[in-house]
């Protein structure tokens, strides 16, 4: 069921210039990420923590999340993200760009 939905997403991609393309997958991506963020990390500033995890995501990764995004998050999309998150990188950013905001509110 889930290539069905994949199936428009990749039609818009190939009619797109790679920097399109990945704009795309990108936004798409991060409307997967959203409500996983919100639902494991609540009280976590949603823009620089999903900025973090779609930073440190690969391109493989980008285009499931994507998918996710089309059907909703799924056990597969909390998998990524969570996988995303605890890298060494990723908790940096977090660390940087997640925490300041917290700590002004």
């Amino acid at each position: 069921m889930k290539a069905l939905w994949t199936l428009p997403i990749a039609s818009m991609l190939l009619a797109c210039t790679p920097a399109q393309q990945d704009e795309l997958t990108r936004d798409a991506a991060k409307r997967a990420v959203r409500p996983v963020l919100e639902e494991r990390l609540p009280g976590v500033p949603l823009e620089p923590a999903t900025d973090c995890i779609i930073d440190n995501a690969s391109s493989g990764e980008l285009l499931s999340l994507a998918s996710d995004a089309v059907t909703g998050p799924t056990a597969n999309t909390v998998e990524i993200v969570s996988d995303i998150a605890t890298r060494p990188e990723t908790v940096r950013c977090l660390a940087t760009e997640g925490l300041p905001v917290l700590l002004t509110l």
